[in-house]
């Protein structure tokens, strides 16, 4: 029993992790295919930004929806619909015929992708035990390593063959045999609807964010972790071609190997925040992250062998922060009220990357040389925000 029990839970993980592939992959490919992008629609790099942000400003608006009503459903239920939506989004935007039928798509898209994350924490933190909760968190993360070293690749290979529609129509397809899976082998969950007295409502989650110091400042370190992040990261592919001298094919390598390392890494973070426990792992983690960010974001031409140090290390320490960090929001939360503060979390998490993508598009210019300029400022802005977050991961607790 206890051997059926494991196997049953490490397929539940490989379906977790599969839709978290599905799902990062069509949110990540928008970065790496900037370049192409900016030179097809002829489009600033404002606009890009927009075109990122608005998959990402829909995640965090339904995700907030979403939130007063998770809790009531089953989890394998609430999979099935809001997967299949994200699915007709992604079909959407391979159909998509130019940059604002494009826009349109990727917020119909993110009305459901943005749930997605939420769902999957959910159904992690209701299923694994606290004591292997960071590795099996580990494990579904590990699907962002998959996702870089082979769904981007891949999805820019096929873009650079036939065009920038291709790797959206490769998720959705790609998707219909996860959506089997979801219906096949996830088991229904609905202890948490079971649990009458507890369930908490619109208005009590509301009350509880705003009464509750820990689930504030969940809920802020969330909003700093991911203002730093993707103040940052949808330029990475502009600035390496424009900038440091990439090709658009070369781009190709920079999550290649970025993604082959942290496939192995992620899983270990994850064993090592269970061990020495989630915020001295986490802290450790944002000094050494500070070392490639700024690199990054003032290179000139520079070899190719060299920035792929540089960004394999992002890749490492970057994912290493998030695991640690779900871990500890996942845990500042009572089980009864988990379903819809994930849901709240991931809607903050959606609004802050928008805001952040946003934000970077208004600092970032491009000069007539073709040239990226300003970028080392969203460096140092980013800098300053995950040393911010380190004075919020102290003060958090965990309930559960």
């Amino acid at each position: 029993m206890a051997f059926q029990a494991m196997r049953s839970e490490k397929l539940l993980l490989f379906i977790l992790a599969a839709i978290q592939f599905t799902n990062i992959v069509d949110f990540m490919i928008m970065m790496p295919l900037g370049p192409q992008l900016m030179r097809l629609f002829d489009i600033s790099p404002r606009q890009f930004s927009l075109l990122v942000s608005a998959y990402t400003f829909s995640a965090g608006i339904f995700g907030f929806l979403a939130a007063f009503q998770i809790d009531k459903f089953d989890r394998k239920t609430a999979l099935l619909f809001v997967y299949s939506g994200f699915l007709l989004g992604t079909f959407a935007c391979a159909l998509a015929p130019g940059y604002e039928w494009l826009i349109a798509a990727r917020v119909f898209t993110g009305a459901f992708g943005g749930v997605l994350g939420a769902l999957v924490l959910s159904v992690v933190g209701d299923t694994i035990p606290i004591e292997r909760r960071a590795t099996a968190m580990g494990l579904v993360t590990a699907a962002f390593s998959v996702a870089s070293v082979f769904g981007v690749p891949f999805s820019l290979f096929i873009a650079s063959v036939w065009s920038w529609h291709a790797p959206f129509l490769f998720l959705a397809t790609s998707g219909l045999l996860i959506l089997f899976g979801i219906w096949k082998w996830v088991p229904k969950m609905n202890k948490h609807v079971q649990i009458k007295t507890n369930r908490i409502t619109p208005f009590a989650l509301i009350a509880s964010v705003a009464k509750e110091a820990n689930l504030r400042l969940a809920l802020l370190l969330m909003m700093t972790i991911m203002l730093g992040n993707f103040i940052v990261t949808p330029f990475i592919s502009p600035y390496m071609v424009a900038n440091v001298g990439f090709t658009e094919k070369e781009l190709t390598y920079i999550y290649l190997f970025g993604g082959l390392l942290t496939i192995f890494t992620s899983p270990w973070i994850g064993k090592l925040s269970d061990r020495f426990g989630p915020k001295k792992v986490y802290i450790i983690f944002v000094f050494i992250n500070l070392i490639p960010l700024l690199l990054i974001t003032n290179l000139p031409i520079t070899p190719i062998p060299i920035v792929l140090l540089i960004t394999t290390s992002f890749f490492i320490v970057s994912g290493g922060r998030m695991i640690t960090s779900q871990t500890m929001i996942a845990g500042a939360v009572d089980p009864s009220k988990r379903g819809a503060f994930m849901s709240f979390n991931s809607s903050v998490q959606q609004l802050s990357t928008a805001f952040a993508s946003l934000l970077a598009g208004l600092i970032v210019t491009k000069n007539d040389a073709g040239q990226l300029q300003n970028y080392q400022y969203v460096g140092i802005i980013a800098a300053v925000l995950s040393l911010i977050s380190i004075l919020i991961v102290k003060r958090v607790k965990s309930v559960s």
